[in-house]
């Protein structure tokens, strides 16, 4: 008798194996690996996959390479850093110009 699998163990398991398979590192059996973590045959989460990649399902949500986003945000952060403290040297520059009435 087959045995039944919830709705959620089917999604989360699928999720975590397209996550998995996104990732260079880790996509070399990704299938085997997450079904050994989640108890199930890795052939009954191989059809889960292959079905939900040919229904074209919604993908989950796309993968966000953090290490990448955070140099970008970094290098975003540092330029807005430079750009205020220019602003701030302009600012105290002009407000001592001669002949300028001071508060």
């Amino acid at each position: 008798m087959p045995i039944k699998y919830t709705d959620e163990l089917k999604t989360r398991a699928i999720d975590l194996v397209l996550h998995a398979q996104s990732n260079p590192e880790t996509s070399n059996g990704a299938i085997t690996r997450v079904a050994k973590e989640l108890g199930l045959s890795s052939e009954t989460l191989r059809t889960w996959v292959r079905r939900h990649k040919t229904t074209g399902a919604a993908l989950p949500e796309q993968s966000i390479d953090l290490e990448a986003e955070n140099k970008r945000l970094r290098a975003e952060l540092a330029e807005t850093k430079r750009a205020n403290e220019i602003l701030r040297k302009a600012a105290t520059f002009f407000a001592a110009e001669p002949g300028r009435p001071s508060k």
